[in-house]
């Protein structure tokens, strides 16, 4: 996997979470088709950008992640 490919499923995981700013992570896996190590890249990719948060619901064992976006 290179920077290229990495930016690309960054931009699939955008274009999910841009439509439903809220995914549990096994469900944006399955809606992008990518595997764990592609979507945990696209994520890091997206996080260092600052354009997604997360949040962990400790009951349930769960991360979320939302679009990161402000108006202003």
């Amino acid at each position: 996997m290179d920077k290229y490919q990495i930016g690309t499923n960054a931009g699939i995981v955008w274009n999910v979470l841009k439509d439903n700013n809220h995914w549990e992570y096994g469900e944006l896996k399955a809606a992008t088709g990518l595997s764990d190590r592609e979507l945990n890249a696209a994520i890091g990719w997206l996080a260092r950008e600052d354009k997604i948060d997360f949040e962990m619901d400790p009951v349930h064992d769960k991360l979320f992640l939302s679009v990161n976006v402000y108006i202003g």
